[in-house]
């Protein structure tokens, strides 16, 4: 299972043609290769199809369908315009790193459009323009300043118009930037799947791993089935690291983002990349079918975990859409994703902190696509010897440019989830719940996380992570378990959706069972060992931000705010973003 087997559907699933090509046969036996690559979304089968091409042996597994992941609930945009523009990002890391991203994510691009042509894949590659407009005055200097950093940096071409594409006026003006890219991901992934087969790669779906070992030389993964995978380098492509309970946790957060798509009469939207300014902003493209077209409109991000009101979500994007296109026709689907947020914009693509062997893809933001792909020229650089460019701007290892206060803001949602594990929780018998109805309740003493299937059937699991420990919360309309902490997902049975967590959600009565203080009935309050780890984490992430910023780690000038927040330092109305967070739609 992956995040496939969530509630909501994706246009890209409806449209996946032969699903039996991304889901090949589950490992049944020991395996060694060269490289075992973890994770079949774009990044994992693009790193795997570069190695591959050099003649290494290779593997690849998903816990579910290849492509069920996240990139199967993607957008699709493929930009080379940064998500959190260029001029942000300068003032942070440097004209030298923004210059250096750019050619990367310029890089991805160019190798989608190289494989589809070499591979003959049928993705609807198309080069398009992108338009990034601002709905008011107040954004216009904010465009003008991206338009002059592109120009500083090698980006050649971004320039205002004087007459935008319709949908993207407003009194801000609107930037072009030219040579951006759109395709159907689900259906490159499936080429890259069938390239992989004839080069004699080793695919597996179905394929769970549980534990990343290092060995002498080598790696050793186990699978739940009890496979054991033996490789001399492993490239943890999973969303999010499955190897990791802090360090990289701490440097990003999930966030939930969500899309609705249109029929529509041909030439409604025109066929481009379009974006505002707005926080959260919209995007949007087209997908063309034979008849007509279908319209992308996404937006209306929020951190994951926090909030459950999708259908107003969903209402508003509708509406939005609706005011400027009124000839959009009906809803066809609507789906939902999740993206990692790093905090200084850029992705973490390279070896894993403090592992030689074990190299990790995430921190994507809301460009996926051309960050995963990114991270396949990069990685397979490193996995075989060599050094990569773009790694000063990717390296897990680097320094966090922030203060304390920007650390301990981003981290405290996690403390304060932590503490749930006390506080949290309603007092009310599992039996009152109703038919869909979800909750994390009390149960003698315990977080419980309780669902009743439409069956009638009362599923009861331990409501804490088995990634960090952190309390889950549900998702109505994907019908899981969330995360808030790191954005680990899990079916109402427990069953692992997304990574970070590599094992379910435990049985609510093996956990009682394991409890000090003996049987269920007689557990009325937590181990006092419990709430004393709850306190030391909660501790370890403050004294942790203020021994960062203390240490020398920090560079001694005050760090560029992340996101929205920079634009809103002084209060009153949110302005137009210079960085912003930005959801999906790559």
């Amino acid at each position: 299972m992956n995040a496939k087997d969530e509630g909501s559907i994706s246009l890209w699933a409806t449209r996946s043609g032969d699903d039996a090509a991304l889901a090949p046969a589950p490992l049944e036996r020991d395996l060694r290769v060269d490289v075992a690559v973890v994770g079949a979304g774009i990044a994992g089968l693009s790193t795997a199809y570069e190695l591959a091409r050099l003649g290494l042996k290779v593997a690849v597994l998903d816990r579910g369908t290849f492509g069920g992941g996240m990139t199967g609930r993607t957008t699709a945009h493929l930009a080379s315009a940064l998500d959190d523009l260029y001029s942000a990002y300068a003032d942070l890391r440097g004209e030298t790193a923004a210059r250096m991203l750019y050619e990367g994510q310029a890089a991805a691009i160019e190798r989608i459009d190289s494989i589809a042509r070499t591979e003959s894949v049928d993705c609807d590659f198309a080069r398009v323009d992108g338009f990034l407009f601002g709905p008011d005055p107040e954004a216009r200097g904010v465009l003008e300043r991206e338009r002059d950093m592109c120009r500083r940096i090698g980006f050649e071409g971004v320039e205002f118009v004087e007459a935008p594409p319709q949908g993207a006026n407003g009194g801000g003006g609107c930037l072009r930037f030219p040579r951006q890219a759109r395709f159907d991901p689900l259906a490159y992934c499936r080429g890259l799947v069938a390239a992989l087969s004839r080069m004699g790669a080793a695919l597996h779906s179905g394929t769970a791993v549980t534990d990343v070992k290092d060995g002498k030389g080598e790696v050793e993964l186990a699978t739940e089935a009890g496979s054991k995978i033996t490789a001399e380098h492993v490239v943890l492509a999973t969303n999010s690291p499955i190897v990791d309970r802090l360090v990289i946790h701490g440097e990003q957060a999930p966030y939930r983002t969500y899309a609705v798509a249109f029929d529509a009469p041909k030439g409604t939207v025109p066929d481009a990349l379009i974006w505002d300014t707005l926080d959260p902003y919209h995007y949007v493209r087209i997908q063309p079918e034979a008849d007509r077209d279908v319209v992308i409109v996404g937006g209306e991000d929020h951190r994951t975990g926090t909030a459950d009101d999708m259908e107003d979500r969903f209402s508003r994007l509708e509406s939005w859409s609706r005011e400027r296109w009124p000839a959009l026709g009906a809803v066809r689907t609507r789906w939902s994703g999740q993206v990692q947020e790093p905090f200084d914009g850029a992705p973490f693509i390279g070896r894993s902190p403090g592992r030689d062997r074990v190299f990790i893809a995430t921190g994507d933001s809301g460009q996926g696509m051309t960050n995963g792909v990114m991270a396949a020229l990069i990685l397979t650089r490193l996995v075989t010897g060599r050094t990569s460019p773009f790694t000063q701007v990717s390296d897990p290892s680097r320094l966090p440019l922030r203060g304390a206060t920007e650390f301990l803001r981003e981290n405290l949602p996690t403390a304060a989830n932590l503490m749930e594990r006390l506080t949290g929780g309603e007092r009310r018998e599992p039996e009152s719940l109703g038919r869909g109805e979800a909750a994390v309740l009390i149960v003698e003493g315990r977080n419980v996380a309780a669902y009743r299937d439409e069956e009638d059937r009362l599923h009861l699991r331990s409501a804490v992570c088995s990634h960090a420990g952190c309390v889950v919360h549900w998702n109505s309309y994907e019908k899981c378990w969330e995360c808030p902490c790191h954005g680990s997902h899990f079916a109402p049975d427990g069953e692992v959706l997304n990574a970070p967590a590599m094992s379910p959600l435990e049985d609510a009565e093996a956990e009682r069972n394991d409890a000090e203080g003996g049987t269920f009935g007689g557990m009325t309050v937590r181990r006092p060992s419990t709430m004393l780890t709850l306190l030391t984490l909660s501790a370890a992430l403050t004294v942790a931000g203020i021994y960062w910023a203390m240490s020398g780690r920090l560079p001694m000038r005050r760090a560029v705010m992340p996101r929205a927040r920079r634009a809103h330092r002084g209060g009153g109305p949110m302005r137009p973003a210079a960085m912003r967070r930005r959801n999906e739609r790559r």
